[in-house]
């Protein structure tokens, strides 16, 4: 199951539609004004999402502890969904949010590029969460990631996000790496080993990646442990074998 994969199907399309027409471009210049909304409170903003007060962290617990800046900002995020009661519809917004504007090349440049105002990234933002008709915890949220210059990290976020909706549900992510897609079979063994080792209390979900540079063999991450059982790996080691000195010993 890949991250993008639990996408909606009804708020989708009109995302996409949205962000592939002329409404913004590669520097924001094609805002349009009648689509925008009142001006939004930065400083309010950042206070909701930015930070997590150790008060907020009291009344709702994160599943998981996760570090780093995009670390933050999930734990934030997951906690702002929970106090709403609207974790599973943020996590589905999310997710269409970043499918969407990954085949928006102008959007991809848009959120990439820092050179554009802050004001220009938060009416953007805006506009697309009200024709879309997110949720104020989405609509919030991003417009954050916009005021702070941090929409290109919208992915690892979404990724720590993720992880911690999954934990709310009991779900381990398993990703499993191959050169070519695993048969049905074999998927459903691999998801039974797995199953075995993480214990019945909680349920996997396996991704799968296709990676042709391991040249064969299978590659599995799961809850910070990587098994790496492919050709490339194993190649490499032997090469190492055959480099090292050989040392008979004393006769």
């Amino acid at each position: 199951m890949a991250l993008c994969g639990r996408i909606r199907s009804s708020g989708l399309p009109l995302l996409q539609k949205f962000l592939k027409s002329d409404l913004i471009s590669a520097h924001g210049s094609g805002v349009q004004r009648s689509l925008l909304c009142p001006a939004l409170s930065f400083s309010e903003f950042s206070r909701n999402y930015a930070t997590a007060s150790v008060a907020k962290e009291g009344k709702v617990k994160v599943p998981l502890v996760l570090f780093g800046g995009a670390g933050n900002y999930a734990s934030a995020l997951y906690i702002a969904a929970v106090k709403a009661n609207a974790l599973d519809t943020v996590e589905s917004e999310i997710l269409d949010f970043l499918e969407a504007s990954k085949r928006s090349d102008n959007f991809s440049q848009f959120m990439k590029n820092l050179s554009v105002s802050r004001g220009v990234r938060v009416k953007a933002l805006t506009a697309i969460c009200s024709e879309t008709k997110f949720s104020d915890v989405t609509k919030n949220f991003l417009v954050v990631l916009a005021e702070t210059g941090r929409l290109r990290n919208l992915e690892s976020i979404a990724k720590k996000f993720l992880d911690l909706t999954m934990a709310h549900k009991g779900e381990v992510r398993a990703v499993v790496t191959t050169v070519i897609p695993l048969p049905t079979e074999e998927e459903k063994e691999l998801k039974e080993t797995l199953q075995d080792i993480i214990g019945h209390g909680k349920k996997v979900k396996l991704e799968q990646k296709i990676d042709p540079s391991i040249l064969g063999g299978l590659v599995v991450e799961f809850s910070q442990k990587v098994f790496d059982m492919s050709i490339k790996t194993r190649s490499q080691q032997m090469e190492r074998f055959l480099r090292d000195p050989i040392s008979f010993g004393n006769p």
